[in-house]
């Protein structure tokens, strides 16, 4: 409980730290370029002069056509990489910083052999070539990247706790080192604060993960991607015991994103908490919105979209019907019906519809669906033809049978009051 509040205490100090230094002015945006990005030897050379990081001075070049050698390799070695050739690539980088190449050279082979082993998931070597950048590089304007990197590589590791040390480490770097380029470094600043919540989202600390992203929406920085950290704040609030919370946020989420692959998953989260405290009226709303969608939507993802209206209708059905609300279920059920005509879909949906028939004592009504249902016994192939299927149809059959006998010993007993009286009924043994 100590480390959560540290970390949260630090969080929020270096959100604002890093919001007054790096992004108000404190550093010279006017040079921004990409930090890791290989150097363009060719021009360097014609000129004299290498380019290096941070403030080193330039030094003068010899031997132009030997530096273009060795960027051709370095180019050919990041192309490895990108075509997933593990073997090759790691033979080019590797020669790289065997051989007498330049610094700037092999601090890019370096970092480019740790992102090799990473992709080939070999993660105790990526770990330990980071490691050995930052010890070589340690004022180098990619530290806060490569920490950053290591932080990704501890929790791909499951060592999480070592995984936010190094987060938050990425912020402190960044603060420390006084570089020019503002916008890249405010990037892997928020990066780092997102990677922080989504550790403790990953690894099911719902508590800490909502608390983390809630701070992320607060800071309102435009380069966040809203959508996704909305989502995942309300899903994970709807771990938690704030179902009040959990509705605000998912209700929020839905006024702000209606077309995005989320919207079904929210809103079956809506549904589920409007349940839990008991507005069973809003949340049967929410589960016949979802199961009313536009079909637009759902054609743009009709996996979800499927997953999530037969989920959200099939537990708040069950659950009202358990609680007797008869009613509620009844109306998700016969929506739920027309989400697929398979006999495999619809013969159990119309089974508990039947169900809520008998309960409502529509007799007729409940006779009926149980006949809807055998009738389509001719439909199931040898194939399509699965035990749970046949025993329904069984089922289905008895309690038809059962309803029909009901009704006809309930006409016997009427006619034999009408002919002998109440007086002459059988008495019950005891």
């Amino acid at each position: 409980m100590i480390r959560f509040l540290i970390h949260r205490f630090c969080f929020s100090l270096l959100l604002v730290c890093s919001a007054s230094r790096l992004w108000a002015g404190d550093l010279d945006s006017s040079n921004a370029s990409s930090l890791l990005r290989p150097t363009d030897w060719t021009a360097a050379a014609e000129v004299g002069q290498l380019p290096t990081p941070g403030t080193v001075q330039p030094k003068p070049i010899a031997e132009p056509e030997r530096l273009k050698k060795f960027q051709l390799q370095l180019d050919l070695g990041l192309e490895q990489r990108r075509q997933k050739s593990t073997r090759e690539a790691v033979q080019i980088l590797t020669g790289l910083l065997q051989a007498n190449a330049p610094e700037e050279i092999q601090r890019l082979a370096l970092f480019e052999l740790a992102l090799v082993e990473q992709d080939d998931n070999k993660l105790l070597r990526a770990e330990q070539i980071f490691g050995q950048y930052l010890h070589n590089y340690p004022e180098d304007p990619s530290v806060p990247e490569v920490i950053l990197r290591q932080g990704l590589v501890y929790r791909q590791l499951g060592v999480n706790s070592l995984a936010i040390s190094k987060f938050y480490a990425v912020m402190s770097s960044a603060l420390r080192l006084k570089l020019q380029n503002v916008d890249y470094y405010k990037k892997i600043v928020l990066q780092a604060q997102i990677e922080i919540a989504d550790t403790y989202y990953q690894e099911g600390n719902y508590e800490e993960a909502s608390d983390f992203f809630n701070r992320l929406l607060k800071a309102a920085n435009i380069d966040l991607d809203r959508v996704q950290i909305q989502y995942k704040l309300v899903h994970s609030l709807s771990y938690t015991t704030n179902n009040i919370e959990t509705i605000a946020q998912a209700q929020t989420f839905l006024d702000l994103y209606t077309n995005v692959a989320e919207v079904p998953e929210v809103r079956f989260f809506l549904a589920s908490s409007l349940k839990k405290v008991g507005r069973n009226n809003d949340s049967m709303k929410q589960v016949l919105l979802l199961l009313e969608s536009q079909e637009e939507n759902a054609r743009k993802n009709p996996e979800i979209w499927t997953y999530w209206q037969r989920r959200a209708g099939n537990e708040i059905a069950n659950q009202l019907f358990k609680e007797g609300d008869y009613l509620s279920a009844l109306q998700i059920y016969l929506s739920l019906a027309e989400l697929d005509k398979s006999p495999a879909w619809q013969m159990p949906v119309w089974y508990q519809t039947a169900l809520v028939y008998e309960q409502l004592q529509q007799w007729s009504k409940a006779t009926a669906m149980y006949l809807r249902i055998m009738d389509r016994r001719k439909e199931l192939t040898e194939a399509a033809s699965t035990p749970s299927l046949v025993s329904l149809l069984d089922m289905a059959k008895w309690r038809k049978d059962y309803i029909d006998w009901m009704q006809k010993a309930k006409i016997t007993q009427q006619s034999f009051v009408l002919n002998h009286g109440t007086n002459s009924l059988p008495v019950a043994m005891p």
